[in-house]
């Protein structure tokens, strides 16, 4: 297996003493493992996806911003993304640190005292409690944070757009449900019924349960990053970069700055995370108010 020449220039990497090999498999995308000496004489390992065609670069780019505002706010939570692009050939391709997981324990979150091995001391409810209390930076050429992406992200192979939104009603409304719904159109022809519980769901009840003068009291919530697709199968543990202990750590990444709740819908639906991760969970990261329409939030969020 040969490395590309236009990924060895963009990571600065000596083709003399970098190797790449197939590592993992994937779904989507082809995936590789690189090895390189760096001067130091010290071996580094990185971690490479690649597909051909436009959607595979949409992609990758979403995922590449999503992993680094997560890895900006909790380092040890998911490895760093550091280049994306397309190869001589057409590819798209997106490296990261290497993630290693040879040596996991196969759980969505580690024991109390599996937690004071790892290298933060952070179980994955306290990593996840961290990035949903950490507000969200403001974009260029506004005043204040909004809801949404640099970037259109993907759930799985959907696009999702992320034009920043002030209003989080609105932002799911049109941003998620109503995009959906537009993009089943386009697949699968229209279907009346099914638009009519959409444009319901839309009309009334977001406005009921996210509306901006009822939820949290009528105060503004704060955006953070979620990472959009946690379920168990995006979760595990391993080391990442290389350097200390196993930690929990999350992977494969749909990024958007949102209502921290958004992130456990899938969570839920999906299932992986015992009634311990969400009891220390929200000990750390309170429920919105109001705390008795919870439950009717993640449903909605499960949509």
């Amino acid at each position: 297996m040969k490395l590309d020449p236009s990924i060895l220039r963009t990571l600065s990497l000596d083709p003399a003493t970098t190797t790449v090999s197939t590592h993992g498999s994937s779904g989507f995308n082809s995936t590789a493992k690189i090895t390189t000496t760096l001067p130091t004489k010290t071996q580094k390992h990185l971690f490479m996806k690649s597909a051909p065609g436009t959607a595979a670069a949409e992609m990758f780019r979403g995922e590449h911003a999503s992993l680094n505002a997560i890895h900006n706010v909790v380092p040890s939570l998911c490895p760093a993304s550091l280049a994306t692009g397309v190869t001589e050939d057409g590819n798209a391709f997106l490296v990261t640190d290497f993630l290693d997981m040879s040596s996991k324990s196969r759980s969505s979150s580690s024991s109390a005292a599996e937690a004071q091995q790892q290298h933060s001391g952070m179980s994955l409810a306290a990593k996840l409690a961290t990035l949903h209390t950490t507000p969200a930076p403001t974009p260029p050429g506004y005043q204040t944070p909004h809801f949404g992406f640099p970037v259109t992200t993907c759930c799985g192979s959907t696009p999702q757009p992320n034009p920043y939104t002030p209003s989080w009603a609105a932002f799911y409304s049109e941003h998620r449900l109503l995009a959906i719904l537009s993009k089943c159109e386009h697949n699968h022809g229209a279907d009346a019924d099914f638009r009519a519980l959409v444009t319901r769901t839309v009309d009334e009840v977001v406005p009921r349960l996210l509306g901006d003068g009822h939820l949290n009291g009528g105060r503004v919530i704060a955006p953070v990053v979620v990472h959009g697709d946690l379920w168990s199968g995006n979760a595990g543990r391993g080391v990442v970069g290389g350097v200390g202990a196993v930690e929990d750590v999350v992977f494969d990444p749909s990024a958007v700055y949102g209502h921290s709740e958004y992130e456990l819908g899938i969570m839920q639906m999906f299932g992986g995370f015992g009634a311990g991760f969400f009891e220390e969970y929200h000990r750390l990261c309170p429920k919105t108010e109001p705390a008795g329409e919870y439950g009717d939030r993640v449903s909605l969020y499960e949509l």
